[in-house]
């Protein structure tokens, strides 16, 4: 099925759609399989990493969706062993290798992690890869808004996304004003909040109600109004489909806030933090 999405236009002029597919955990032949069906219900846009593993089972999934090249985004993402230059260089030609793709749509270094200091050599070897045709975006991911400030001023680049935990107990109201100003597109990694999803509170639960879908289309649709790209995973046929559907109804302004008002101090799901966490 190919869905007309409606589009979130990059600062690099690509495009992409205003909701994608988590691939992580899926692997193997199961995974595949979830991967298909998710390209068939209408996703367009699949999210993986290197440190996923599931990179060669995303290439072979849009292979056996029947969907043209063209019409899928595909991202993944440098690790942090890969951030000197010539490794993310590397890095990047081995994720083309592994998915028997000519070229990605967008690649992201995953964690900046600064106590290693090596970001800046990592966002270079990004740019040098678009600058060849063999990344169309690039961007980053749990970047602060100092690290967004230091690959921009070292480089003279502005990434095209930035990746971030954002889900309605860690809204990312900062964030989100930061992305604003420097005119970076915001992803949401868990957006539901995984397991601490706040399905049954009231400025979900009630909406829900109200409009005849599930909380999780509220949390969704929410994401989708503060101007965020969602990236739900689930390897269920049918809430795959429900994840998507999210244009038949819209939240007000005062639902949206209310959702926004349940952020926590504690509602951060990785207990670390961007400036001193070490991904490898």
């Amino acid at each position: 099925m190919t869905l007309d999405l409606p589009r979130y236009t990059l600062n690099d002029g690509h495009s992409l759609p205003v909701i994608g597919f988590g691939t992580y955990p899926l692997r193997g032949q199961d995974g595949v399989e979830a991967m298909v069906h998710a390209l068939e219900a209408g996703y367009q846009l699949l999210d993986s990493a290197v440190n996923y593993g599931n990179e060669e089972e995303v290439g072979e999934a849009v292979r056996r969706s029947g969907l043209a090249r063209e019409d899928v985004r595909v991202t993944t993402k440098i690790p942090g062993r890969h951030h000197e230059y010539d490794l993310a260089i590397e890095s990047v030609e081995e994720s083309l290798r592994r998915m028997r793709f000519d070229y990605l749509d967008l690649v992201l270094i995953h964690w900046p992690n600064p106590a290693v200091g090596k970001y800046g050599e990592a966002w270079r070897a990004l740019v040098e890869l678009r600058k060849r045709g063999v990344v169309r975006s690039i961007g980053v991911s749990n970047f602060t808004e100092q690290h967004l400030r230091a690959v921009i001023e070292d480089s003279g680049v502005t990434p095209a996304v930035n990746q971030i935990e954002l889900h309605p107990y860690f809204p990312q109201q900062q964030m989100l004003g930061v992305h604003a100003d420097l005119g970076i597109q915001t992803e949401a990694w868990s957006p539901l909040g995984k397991r601490s999803a706040p399905f049954a509170d009231p400025p979900v639960a009630e909406p829900a109600e109200r409009y005849g879908v599930t909380p999780a289309q509220v949390i969704l649709r929410w994401q989708l109004q503060r101007g965020s790209l969602p990236l739900p995973k689930s390897a269920t046929p049918q809430r795959q489909l429900q994840n998507l559907d999210l244009f038949g109804f819209e939240l007000t302004h005062a639902e949206v806030d209310a959702i926004t008002a349940l952020a926590r101090p504690d509602g951060r799901l990785f207990g670390g933090d961007p400036d001193t966490h070490e991904e490898m």
